[in-house]
């Protein structure tokens, strides 16, 4: 069986070869627990050690700032409730384009006396700066702003909006989930204007699902979602998924020697799928923000996304709508929503984001497909009316 062209690395990446080369001793001969005493239990809390270090070195952070977990919803969860059990309910401030795994624990405050506010952003979907200043001169306490959007690829100057922050006195948390890998992220530069916190995942960049982290300023006091023998610090209770952990470790290593040549070859696989979708008449959003070289979000008016990525999905391309995280969700893309894109619009939104192993012929194909499909679309809605 042929199988399909995959467009969809925002969503998942294939694990690299290396990565599952270094995992594959911890799921046999290598299998203690690494808080065991004894020669297999020492062995894996090595190799939890050296991922650590790798992580850190990756990112431009200190071993004992990173704290492992098993996903970036964690980890975002970690933060966010961790650091609200600490403090009395004040105002906790997010941007209105945040994934659901920040929004809804936001929610979940509200019910337990904080006060919410989603911080604006502009038809590019920037954070606007007028209303993220009014945001901050009402002193909130924890602020969380994504470093780059999993829909638009949209990058945030996440390093001035910490800055600005900072004055205020608040907990400054970015979601890095998309950002690793394909641009440059260094937590000690970013921890230096303001950011106390930031979560990676590794099934993002090459690496297994199951394994992500926090890497977190070990001057904010985080009660931990999940107690028990006290591990990570304390602030991850649990035994540690070894393997994924070391194939994480891996993958951020690759990712970080791989970036400079990688973001120049999707950029150029971007503009080649930008220049073909304009051409069809396709709406590209985010453009003219700065944007993640992968990452393409557009729409066909009076065509629903759901039903072309259906179409794309038979035709052998492996693309990923813009709707609401629950297919069970009718509702168009509330990153889009906040953009002020209408919703007729919205509800065709679809994004193709590349990846490694991604070739101008995997391109050329998507936009003959798409072209192939927009027509055929387009012409049984002429009949029908």
């Amino acid at each position: 069986m042929h199988s399909p062209v995959y467009l969809d690395h925002n969503a998942t990446t294939p694990a690299d070869p290396l990565v599952v080369e270094a995992m594959l001793p911890y799921l046999t001969a290598r299998f203690g627990n690494p808080s065991s005493r004894h020669e297999y239990g020492r062995t894996a809390r090595q190799a939890i050690d050296e991922a650590r270090r790798q992580v850190a070195a990756a990112l431009g952070a200190h071993p004992t700032e990173v704290v492992f977990t098993s996903g970036g919803s964690e980890a975002n969860n970690l933060l966010i409730k961790g650091a609200a059990a600490c403090l009395r309910p004040g105002l906790i401030a997010i941007s209105a384009i945040e994934h659901p795994c920040v929004l809804r624990p936001a929610e979940q405050l509200a019910r337990r006396g904080w006060t919410v506010e989603q911080i604006a952003v502009d038809a590019l979907g920037r954070v606007e700066v007028g209303a993220f200043q009014e945001i901050i001169a009402r002193k909130p306490k924890i602020v969380s702003v994504m470093m780059a959007n999993n829909e638009t690829g949209v990058v945030q100057d996440v390093e001035w909006l910490a800055g600005a922050a900072r004055r205020s006195g608040a907990w400054f948390h970015t979601d890095a989930v998309q950002a690793v890998g394909k641009i440059a992220v260094d937590f000690r530069r970013l921890n230096a204007a303001g950011v106390h916190a930031m979560t990676l995942s590794a099934h993002k960049i090459g690496g297994p699902k199951g394994a992500a982290a926090l890497i977190l300023d070990k001057r904010v006091d985080l009660e931990p979602l999940i107690a028990g023998g006290g591990h990570e610090r304390g602030l991850r209770s649990g035994t540690e998924n070894v393997a994924a952990i070391v194939g994480f470790g891996v993958a951020c290593e690759l990712a970080v020697q791989r970036r400079v040549e990688a973001s120049r070859k999707l950029l150029e696989l971007r503009s080649r799928i930008e220049t073909g979708l304009r051409s069809l008449g396709a709406v590209l959003f985010g453009q003219g923000a700065e944007r993640l070289p992968n990452t393409v979000f557009f729409a066909f008016p009076e065509i629903d996304g759901e039903t072309l990525v259906g179409q794309l999905d038979r035709a052998g391309y492996a693309v990923a709508s813009g709707a609401a995280c629950s297919s069970a969700n009718p509702e168009p893309s509330h990153v889009l929503r906040a953009m002020g894109v209408p919703a007729e619009l919205a509800r065709g939104a679809v994004r193709a984001s590349l990846g490694p192993e991604s070739r101008p012929g995997d391109v050329d194909g998507l936009l003959a497909a798409v072209w192939r499909t927009v027509a055929r679309l387009k012409g049984l809605a002429a009949v029908a009316v």
